[in-house]
């Protein structure tokens, strides 16, 4: 499935807003994504992704060329069939106090304006991705609390998070800015630290490539203990039952 995801990845549509456009959870996503030929996937699940991208059957996708009207065209169909899932409805502030939903509005058409501009789209890629790393790296919520203050939001005395780490965090960020704006920080100098840096990075590639390797293990014993020897579209849902119940098993342990 490396083609589709390839072309998701061009068209800019995230593992959400197809979850969401196919009426599925994100989870079910990456499971349908793990399956090697998208014939197996749920028919109706196949027919709603084919009317999105505008094609008839499989082979149709190798034949797609992604030029700026054909994006045009899929945003398009995204916005227009019943299923789409950009409409930001009431049902998103469900639940929601009038303090959250002013923030979530404020947040929303920020990002639009963004949109508009140059990069406007990788700025709203690298936000998903902060939040989303949010819970897992405590000193992101570290990153919110110094640039609120750095640019005048909040006063410096505020901790809204853990007051001693924020404060350490705080107070490396801001030497680490000082010798940024000093002009003394040339990019000759710290060849050997960005070096570090993409080693590290790489190594968490590597766990990534690990956890989706797993993925697929997970999937296989799923076949087996059902026994089963392939996911079509008539044993899908059963199967990525099975997944989920594997994958609570483990996550018991």
């Amino acid at each position: 499935m490396k083609d589709l995801n390839d072309l998701l990845h061009q068209l800019g549509i995230s593992k959400v807003k197809l979850a969401k456009f196919l009426g599925v959870s994100r989870q079910m996503i990456y499971n349908y994504l793990e399956i090697d030929d998208v014939n197996k996937w749920p028919k109706d699940k196949k027919v709603l992704l084919f009317n999105l991208l505008g094609i008839k059957s499989k082979d149709d996708m190798k034949n797609i060329k992604v030029t700026t009207d054909y994006i045009q065209e899929v945003e398009m169909r995204l916005n227009s069939l019943n299923n789409k899932v950009d409409d930001i409805s009431d049902d998103i502030f469900e639940g929601l106090d009038d303090k959250q939903k002013d923030v979530l509005n404020k947040v929303i058409d920020l990002l639009k304006e963004y949109f508009e501009c140059d990069n406007g789209i990788k700025i709203g890629e690298y936000l998903y991705y902060f939040l989303q790393a949010l819970n897992t790296n405590v000193e992101l919520k570290y990153i919110l609390g110094y640039v609120a203050k750095e640019t005048g939001f909040i006063k410096a005395s505020e901790y809204a998070f853990n007051e001693d780490g924020q404060y350490i965090f705080e107070s490396i960020m801001f030497s680490a800015m000082v010798l940024f704006h000093s002009g003394k920080a040339s990019k000759n100098r710290l060849i050997e630290s960005h070096r570090r840096f993409e080693s590290h990075i790489e190594h968490k590639l590597e766990d990534k490539m690990s956890r989706t390797m797993e993925l697929n293990n997970i999937k296989q014993q799923a076949l087996k203990e059902l026994g089963i020897n392939e996911i079509n579209e008539n044993n899908a849902s059963i199967v990525f039952a099975k997944i989920a119940e594997i994958q609570s098993r483990n996550n018991a342990f």
